[in-house]
């Protein structure tokens, strides 16, 4: 599927490096296939280059209009620029993948002006590893194909699913913030296991294990986590103590109005910067 294609990354951050590094991994592509450009920050292109091996152009114009793939790796603030500067290279025969948050892919086929496939992803942080959840979803001119190429690129950092666009707002509320989410529980257990006499190092090796336990329970057993969770819940026990305290301090539905917000957050940046172009 993937031997004689090109792809072309516009932007050169964590997600892209994430991606070269999946391909990479997975032989899905020779590396000299791939192609990164940057706007301005070229000791970055000349980092991922040396270290993955694939291309850094000069001629951007040339990279962008002989790619099979484009793919779209920007900050949401730079996407109508980059669009707008790499126009007259792109061509309808192209397949566009986003991951940019919050912009449509009605708004990108907008300012490309042709009807080329264009589908949009929302991976996370943890693509770093190969373990991201990422979800995509097609645009009106984006066939099945074009969605069967764009999961096989996306498996190379972790799992993939299919969602209708309307959902990725909330999929970057849940799953792109989601780590944080985590990560931010974690500081608190790690300070209060501090508190308790741990030493920091020795707390974190026991909560990363916790955390790891945690996921492998839901993930290979199917168990609904709510029965999980009464599992580990003897009453007038330990547990139960500890999620009194929790619900006094609504810890769900604080978990809910975070995602909720953050979710907010994605539309409103998205129109933002839809509209400063309009």
């Amino acid at each position: 599927m993937f031997e004689d294609k090109k792809i072309c990354f516009i932007g050169a951050g964590s997600v892209t490096e994430a991606m070269i590094a999946g391909l990479a991994q997975k032989k899905l592509i020779p590396l000299e296939n791939i192609t990164i450009l940057n706007r301005e920050n070229q000791q970055r292109l000349f980092q991922l280059t040396k270290k993955y091996g694939v291309i850094s152009s000069a001629n951007k114009q040339q990279s962008i209009s002989e790619a099979d793939i484009l793919i779209l790796a920007v900050k949401p603030k730079d996407i109508a620029e980059a669009l707008l500067n790499i126009r007259e290279a792109t061509h309808q025969k192209q397949l566009v993948l986003s991951v940019v948050a919050g912009v449509t892919t009605d708004y990108i086929s907008d300012l490309l002006q042709h009807h080329g496939p264009v589908i949009r992803a929302m991976p996370n942080t943890s693509a770093m590893i190969s373990m991201s959840a990422t979800a995509v979803a097609k645009g009106t001119y984006a066939k099945e194909e074009d969605l069967k190429i764009v999961i096989s690129v996306l498996e190379s950092i972790g799992t993939v699913s299919i969602v209708d666009e309307e959902l990725l707002d909330a999929v970057t509320g849940l799953f792109g913030s989601g780590p944080a989410y985590f990560y931010y529980m974690i500081e608190a257990m790690e300070q209060a296991a501090v508190e308790l006499g741990f030493e920091h190092h020795k707390a974190r090796e026991l909560l990363i294990q916790t955390l790891i336990g945690a996921g492998h329970m839901l993930l290979e057993t199917k168990i609904d986590p709510t029965i999980l969770r009464e599992k580990v819940t003897s009453p007038g026990g330990t547990t139960m103590a500890g999620l009194k305290i929790l619900e006094e301090y609504h810890f769900q539905e604080a978990i809910k109005s975070a995602i909720k917000q953050a979710t907010k957050r994605s539309k409103e940046l998205g129109a933002i910067y839809s509209e400063s172009y309009k």
